[in-house]
């Protein structure tokens, strides 16, 4: 069992079933920084839930690039850091214009929890983000 769970969590890999795993993982974290931060902005400070939404977001993608580079993805299809991020950040902010439509039709336009409507765009967005960046920056 631990060979196989050094091979899981400790070994580089290429292997998009155990990427995912680890994007999982990547992308629990984040969610947590990310959905904290909403709910803190949001409940405790009164910042409207769309403004406290793309704070967060963006808080939630810095993690997950972190992450992301030092764990989850060995392979990178570009070798200036800067310009990486840049094209992370830019499927970031397509996964945030998503997760933003998402959120205000389920709590505008079909009456969801500001709260559940996140759940439901995190999800979404997180398949997205995942298979976006695999193919586009690690692969």
């Amino acid at each position: 069992m631990i060979p196989l769970l050094k091979k899981l969590f400790r070994e580089e890999t290429n292997n998009t079933l155990i990427q995912l795993l680890r994007y999982t993982f990547v992308g629990g974290i984040a969610f947590v920084v990310d959905f904290g931060l909403l709910v803190s902005l949001t409940e405790f400070i009164g910042i409207h839930y769309l403004i406290s939404a793309a704070i967060a977001f963006m808080a939630g993608l810095v993690t997950n690039y972190i992450m992301s580079i030092s764990w989850v993805f060995n392979q990178r299809s570009i070798k200036n850091k800067s310009a990486e991020f840049a094209i992370f950040g830019l499927i970031g902010l397509v996964g945030l214009a998503m997760t933003e439509l998402i959120i205000w039709s389920a709590t505008e336009k079909l009456l969801f929890h500001y709260i559940v409507s996140k759940i439901f765009a995190t999800i979404i967005v997180y398949f997205f983000n995942f298979s976006v960046r695999k193919y586009v920056l690690f692969k």
